[in-house]
Parts: C-alpha cells; sequence; structure tokens
C-alpha cells in the first residue's frame, strides 16, 4: 500500500512540475511568436509604404486598391533628377539638371519590394491588408491621404485572444498595426520605428 501511495505521488508531483513548466514556456512562447510576426508584418508594412510613394511620385494620388497599385508600378516610369555642380552657385556656371526616366519596378526590385505579393498579410492564413486613399482638406489646402493596416488578430493565429494581454499590457487583438492616417497627411507607421 505504502509503494502505491509513492507511486501515485511520484506521478502527481510529476504532472504538476509539467503543468509549471507549460505555464512558464506559455508567456515566453507568445512573447517569441508576437516578435517574429509583428516584425514580417511591419517589414511587409513598409514595403507598401515605399510602394504607396513611387506611386504618388508617379500619379500624384496614392493608390486606393492593391491591383491599381501594382499595375501602375509594374508598367509606368519614374522620373529622377540627376544634378552635376552646385545648384547654390549664384553664378550658375556648371550647373547641369538632368532627368531620367526609370521603370517602377526596376527601382522598386532593387530595393527588394514584391510587387506581386504586397496584399497579403505575413501569417494571415490568405488574409489581406486593408487599404484605403483619398484626398482631404489639411489646414485650407487639399491633401492626399492614404491608410494601409490589418489587426493583430489576422496574423497572430492560435494567439489571437485577449487573454493572452495578460502576457503583454499593451496586446489588444482588435489593435490595428498600419501606417498612414486618413484624418491627416500622415504615413508614419504607428510601430514605434
Amino acid at each position: 500500500m505504502k509503494s502505491i501511495i509513492t507511486i501515485l505521488l511520484a506521478v502527481l508531483s510529476a504532472f504538476l512540475v509539467y503543468l509549471l513548466y507549460l505555464n512558464i514556456q506559455e508567456p515566453i512562447k507568445f512573447q517569441e511568436v508576437k516578435t517574429e510576426r509583428e516584425k514580417a508584418v511591419i517589414g511587409k508594412l513598409e514595403d507598401i509604404r515605399t510602394a504607396q510613394e513611387m506611386y504618388k511620385a508617379i500619379t500624384d494620388k496614392y493608390a486606393k486598391n492593391f491591383d491599381s497599385l501594382a499595375y501602375t508600378l509594374n508598367t509606368d516610369s519614374i522620373t529622377i533628377e540627376k544634378i552635376l555642380g552646385d545648384p547654390d552657385d549664384p553664378t550658375g556656371q556648371d550647373f547641369i539638371r538632368t532627368e531620367i526616366r526609370k521603370s517602377a519596378k526596376d527601382s522598386l526590385d532593387f530595393l527588394e519590394v514584391d510587387i506581386s505579393d504586397l496584399s497579403t498579410v505575413p501569417y494571415g492564413d490568405g488574409k489581406t491588408f486593408t487599404i484605403a486613399a483619398d484626398t482631404m482638406t489639411y489646414q485650407s489646402t487639399l491633401v492626399n491621404v492614404c491608410q494601409v493596416g490589418t489587426r493583430y488578430k489576422d496574423f497572430m493565429g492560435d494567439y489571437a485572444s485577449r487573454k493572452y494581454s495578460k502576457y503583454d499590457n499593451s496586446y489588444n487583438p482588435d489593435k490595428m498595426i498600419k501606417f498612414g492616417d486618413m484624418n491627416a497627411p500622415n504615413l508614419s507607421g504607428n510601430w514605434g520605428r
């Protein structure tokens, strides 16, 4: 009888050690997954922002959808200004300004921006970023604005629940990670970089 109780206590102890291990590992795993996925999404948002800036340089506005963004960047070119000499020289001697047209796609390829897959959220199981663009009056001037983003729950997979906010007080699966603002001419990202 005494050996049965000893065996049961040993099994119970092993089970409790296992539960303790899981409780310690869960917040560590959550932070690892969150950091990895957040980094991938931010990288993609930075690529989209670069593409939007190039689109605006070509069309004088931001793209309202990913199809027109990709089409324009695949088929159009940007103007690059090459300046030789000192533009601040009051005599204007030895100052040459040349405009060169270069394929937008080639420029994006050089920057390692893949325009064929910009809309897809990393780790999002096929979900796409939301994209919006328009004009607004800001300080008595008509300006172009855009916003692109996604919610944490769209790419956090198994960790897309509010219960994980106990490991990170700032974590909210409904929070949007984005760049731009539809209410101000601003292309800053809200991720703190």
